[in-house]
């Protein structure tokens, strides 16, 4: 739901294809099922747009449905992890925010 904040724990992983560039975190299945049923109108590739906090970071973007993990992803950027001390395999805590 728009507004809706949560926080949680997730260990950041690579995207198998693209594993020098995308690193991702999946949400929990209960915070991805409470987001999924929120009406919202229809967006590219389902995505929902969010705010996130990792460390001392915030930033604007949007989450996708995980295909072969049954939870939405969330892309972690380079700049994002480097300034964290974080990397693939690490457990981080993520503070996010269904914005539209």
């Amino acid at each position: 739901m728009p507004g809706e904040s949560y926080e949680f724990e997730s260990t950041l992983w690579a995207w198998t294809a693209r594993k020098e560039l995308w690193v991702f975190a999946s949400l929990p299945e209960d915070v991805s099922d409470e987001i999924a049923d929120q009406p919202r109108p229809p967006s590219g590739f389902g995505a929902v747009k969010v705010r996130v906090r990792l460390g001392s970071s915030e930033w604007s973007t949007s989450i996708f449905p995980g295909v072969d993990r049954g939870a939405y992803v969330l892309p972690i950027k380079k700049a994002v992890r480097t300034k964290a001390g974080v990397g693939v395999g690490d457990a981080v805590t993520i503070g996010l925010s269904v914005v539209e």
